[in-house]
């Protein structure tokens, strides 16, 4: 029997049968074939930690189906891109011409989706992914591409709304990593915090593998900073910030990219100390209450999988996300009796309020960023729990 939306969004273990037209120059693959679903992740290098939880998501979720006797099957072929966009742009190509796989998840990471995403539109490939980067959203040119998480501008309004309004601090430093996620980041913050009356007293871009940051630092509290913004998805490089800040005794408060808060982190900065007063981007689906319990579908969620994913180095939305892309997926067959690129992307264009486990997600024809914004706050980036955080001070 297949899912429907609401049946899965109350913790159902139904099929999560996924089911996508091929490319559009071969016929419609028979319905007993297994699906077959490409999934291109960064799962090991500097940009890993992402990638990894969505990678434990998606497996579960087709384990899910999987289990269930009646459900057509489905195979994930997957691809480590380690980060690197030339290796996204091979995958890709494999992916469609050789794999001949039917809709792709990812990828995982905006610097590769900004070179991969053309490619699939070229193809009409139902693509659904989570990456940020405003630009990879573009319903005229992209028409088969849909944003399952925030779009950096809704990142962004989190970010300084909390640090202007809430921590009420007008000089900033705004740090990024040197991948084109951090570059961009980085040029869309500043013009907005200067935009709201900000004064953005130093930016940069830090390369991944640098292993000093003290000078940019150093550079940043000469310059009369009050707040750092980091966007960074880069664990190593955010811990070093973390641990320099310290170092040179700087008491400021850190804002920014949920990688802030991973559990990796924990592990990597010098002391626990160094992760005191930092606040990462955070979901209300994904926020403890004052009594320590998560809303109630994501509370189910977490009811079923304890013991089967591991969250305790991981962060829970990226998991909760790539469950989500797979039911929407296998919804989007099931309404519609088909796998057709078409079918699938029409489906995908009338959702209203869909109800996911990480999200609602709303999309038209005309509009592809279908995370809500009112579910973006901040977290206490060191108060993960099972994947999760405390909000952050001074929400209502």
């Amino acid at each position: 029997m297949g899912i429907t939306r609401r049946r899965f969004a109350q913790g159902a273990a139904g099929a999560l049968g996924i089911a996508l037209a091929p490319r559009l120059v071969t016929p419609a693959i028979a319905e007993t074939d297994p699906i077959r679903i490409g999934w291109l992740g960064s799962v090991t290098g500097p940009l890993a930690a992402p990638g990894v939880g969505f990678q434990r998501g998606m497996r579960w979720a087709v384990e899910q189906h999987n289990a269930d006797a009646k459900a057509r099957k489905i195979e994930v072929i997957e691809r480590d891109t380690q980060g690197d966009p030339t290796k996204a742009v091979n995958a890709t190509q494999e992916l469609i011409s050789r794999q001949n796989v039917n809709a792709i998840w990812g990828p995982g990471n905006s610097g590769e989706s900004l070179a991969t995403t053309p490619i699939m539109a070229r193809q009409t490939m139902p693509n659904l992914h989570p990456c940020v980067v405003n630009s990879l959203i573009d319903t005229d040119k992209y028409p088969n591409a849909f944003r399952l998480a925030p779009s950096n501008i809704q990142w962004d309004d989190a970010v300084r709304n909390y640090t202007l309004k809430i921590l009420k601090l007008t000089d900033v430093a705004i740090l990024g990593d040197a991948t084109g996620y951090g570059t961009s980041a980085v040029k869309d913050s500043v013009a907005s915090f200067k935009k709201d009356g900000a004064n953005v007293v130093y930016q940069e871009v830090i390369d991944t593998n640098q292993s000093g940051v003290t000078p940019n630092l150093l550079h940043a509290r000469e310059a009369g900073a009050k707040a750092l913004v980091i966007w960074s998805v880069t664990t190593g490089l955010n811990a070093r910030l973390m641990s320099a800040r310290s170092a040179i005794g700087w008491k400021v408060p850190i804002i920014g990219h949920p990688a802030l808060g991973t559990g990796e982190v924990g592990k990597l900065v010098a002391a626990p100390g160094d992760w005191e007063d930092v606040f990462c981007v955070g979901y209300r689906s994904c926020s403890y209450d004052p009594n320590g319990k998560l809303p109630p579908r994501m509370q189910e969620f977490m009811d079923r999988i304890q013991g089967k994913i591991e969250l305790s180095d991981s962060v829970l939305w990226w998991v909760a996300d790539a469950v989500d892309a797979v039911d929407l997926i296998a919804t989007a067959v099931t309404e519609t009796g088909s796998t057709e690129h078409k079918a699938i992307i029409d489906w995908l264009n009338k959702q209203h309020a869909y109800p996911g486990l990480f999200g609602d997600y709303t999309f038209t024809p005309q509009e592809h960023n279908g995370y809500p914004t009112e579910e973006v706050v901040m977290s206490v980036a060191n108060t993960q729990r099972n994947g999760a955080y405390r909000l952050a001070p001074g929400y209502t």
